[in-house]
């Protein structure tokens, strides 16, 4: 009996040392990154038309696909910030589902909440929207982005 449980605490303590030892299986630190860069980076690129740091946050390889069903790609994201000033007073991101994989890959989801005041007066919108994001030399990049259920409604 001794030497059954003295031989499962040895294989119990090698995984626990080989899983905390393998790269990307999502540190605290990664799902602060993660949350930080969707929560606050990845908007206020957006807000303040900062295209080097969109520029940062998206993979070469990054595609998004919006909520009429068009594809962009990373050149087009970065010329579309370029030359479009916002035309909202916030955007606030609400993460519901953060997932990292032992593989080095994260999906971050949740919902973009934006208000502003338009035409018609203030108004607020919501959107439901998925990244993909991969974990490369360190850092984590956005390679896919997918948006749907915009709503918009008077505030």
């Amino acid at each position: 009996m001794r030497s059954k449980l003295g031989r499962a605490a040895l294989v119990a303590m090698a995984v626990l040392v080989w899983s905390s030892a393998v790269p990307g299986w999502g540190t605290e630190e990664d799902e602060a990154t993660l949350r930080y860069l969707k929560e606050v980076l990845w908007p206020k690129a957006y807000a303040q038309q900062d295209v080097a740091l969109l520029d940062s946050i998206l993979a070469e390889e990054f595609r998004m696909i919006d909520a009429e069903g068009s594809w962009s790609t990373k050149n087009d994201e970065l010329e579309y910030i370029r030359a479009n000033k916002p035309g909202y007073d916030s955007l606030v991101y609400a993460i519901k589902r953060l997932d990292i994989f032992e593989n080095g890959t994260a999906i971050v989801a949740g919902e973009g909440t934006i208000e502003g005041e338009g035409k018609s007066g203030p108004y607020v919108m919501t959107y439901q929207s998925t990244n993909v994001l991969i974990k490369r030399e360190g850092a984590w990049k956005a390679i896919a982005s997918h948006v749907s259920g915009v709503k918009r409604r008077a505030k």
